[in-house]
């Protein structure tokens, strides 16, 4: 593929351009053709949307408009709908109307931001060594943004059926001497499992811990009727990650750091004469630097508001919930034909195909690993994977997994069974491959 876009497109930098017709057209038919479309039922691999394309849209029009949200007098309608959207987003979170929500380019800056905001609150209450607590399910930015940030070695705590033990992170917390942020789940990466927030939300608040959920997966089954109490304690949390390019369908990036007292957010406070000079804040001109770690910033805020008003509430729930209600009916599917270890999680699934039951552990999970690749390789498939500990799997040795996640709410799932009798003939003709070398 990158040899066949070279010969399309080079030379990038060409002496005398082609113009911008040209360039448009060259560039976006030979990006196309070597993309995977989110939408496609058999793009089923990651955390990844297809985005809406009223939200496409609008943010086509925030680039032509390109205001930046770091002064007032460069964004003055869209640092307001920022201000209302991350209002309203908080009280849904928190149930009350204390908090705020801002927006990030994803769970990653938020979780980084959450942390922040938890080392300079203690700083100023109870200074000390932070020390971040977390289960070995959370995502990989978690440690990522306690090493950026300075922190001392993550306390993590090995997990029991793959969540956080809130008498586990009881013991952690006690041998801890001074600040402690304690960091649950809502939504893993490779399995879709939600912590006990009520219960890591009562411990954390027993040792005085500032208390965060990354959400970013799971965070917006609050807009479902009857999946919303998966998230029983979110609302007792300090700060939240949530992401709407994943559930929320929007095109890159549209993350959210929610806190839970709006005045924390002060902690971000910094002074740029030409920004937010004194007397322009006296005179009554919004400060916007205490929203961001960054600077210049777009309006990402404006697809999310467009969804908004377009879907309601009722509109995303009913979106949430298809995606879940059929990840549970693949999910049957599944069990009918293949191996289905765990029970599916929000939208995630995993699966082994039954070609693999009298293997080796160590060669069922190459055959799985290569079923996996053979299918992205042909173009037919993108298919995730997942890799738990022998512990957390099913009480045998084997590791690897085969993974669906149910973004698509327009997905029939009648379309998915074909990929499954694909799946499983590919590992068959692996399997017997691998017997024969």
């Amino acid at each position: 593929m990158a040899q066949r876009f070279d010969e399309r497109l080079a030379p990038y930098l060409p002496e005398v351009g082609v113009g911008g017709e040209a360039a448009l057209s060259q560039m976006v038919s030979a990006v196309s053709s070597g993309s995977v479309n989110p939408a496609d039922p058999s793009c089923i691999a990651h955390l990844h949307a297809p985005p809406l394309a009223m939200a496409a849209v609008a943010d086509l029009a925030a680039s032509v408009l390109n205001p930046s949200l770091d002064s007032w007098d460069q964004a003055p309608s869209t640092s307001h709908l920022e201000q209302r959207i991350g209002r309203l987003i908080a009280d849904l979170a928190f149930g009350h109307e204390h908090g705020d929500t801002l927006m990030t380019t994803g769970g990653t800056e938020s979780n980084l931001v959450a942390l922040l905001l938890a080392r300079e609150h203690f700083e100023r209450i109870r200074p000390g060594s932070m020390r971040l607590v977390c289960a070995d399910n959370a995502h990989h930015s978690v440690a990522r943004a306690a090493w950026i940030l300075g922190l001392s070695e993550p306390v993590i705590l090995p997990t029991d059926g793959r969540t956080l033990q809130p008498e586990a992170l009881d013991r952690a917390l006690d041998r801890i001497d001074g600040p402690a942020v304690v960091v649950a789940t809502a939504g893993t990466t490779d399995t879709g499992d939600i912590d006990p927030l009520r219960e890591a939300a009562r411990t954390a608040r027993k040792h005085s811990a500032w208390f965060h959920v990354d959400a970013a997966y799971g965070g917006f089954l609050l807009f479902s009727e009857r999946y919303r109490d998966c998230l029983e304690g979110l609302h007792e949390a300090d700060s939240v990650t949530m992401d709407l390019h994943k559930f929320g369908w929007q095109p890159l990036a549209a993350g959210l750091l929610c806190v839970s007292d709006r005045r924390r957010l002060r902690l971000l406070d910094v002074r740029a004469d030409y920004l937010n000079a004194d007397d322009d804040t006296e005179a009554g001109f919004p400060d916007l630097l205490h929203r961001s770690i960054r600077t210049s910033r777009r309006p990402d805020v404006l697809k999310v508001a467009v969804t908004f008003r377009a879907l309601g509430r009722s509109g995303l729930g009913a979106m949430v919930d298809r995606c879940c209600d059929n990840t549970l009916e693949i999910a049957e599917h599944i069990r009918a034909k293949m191996d289905l270890p765990f029970e599916p999680n929000i939208s995630t699934v995993l699966f082994r195909p039954s070609a693999v039951r009298s293997l080796s552990p160590a060669t069922a999970d190459h055959v799985v690993s290569e079923t996996r690749r053979i299918l992205l390789e042909r173009g037919r498939a993108v298919i995730g994977r997942a890799t738990l500990p022998a512990k957390q799997s099913a009480g045998t040795a084997t590791r690897t997994y085969l993974k669906f996640t149910v973004l698509n709410p327009w997905t029939d799932t009648t379309r998915l069974v074909p990929l499954l009798d694909e799946i499983e003939d590919v590992a068959s003709s692996v399997s017997e491959r691998v017997r024969k070398e």
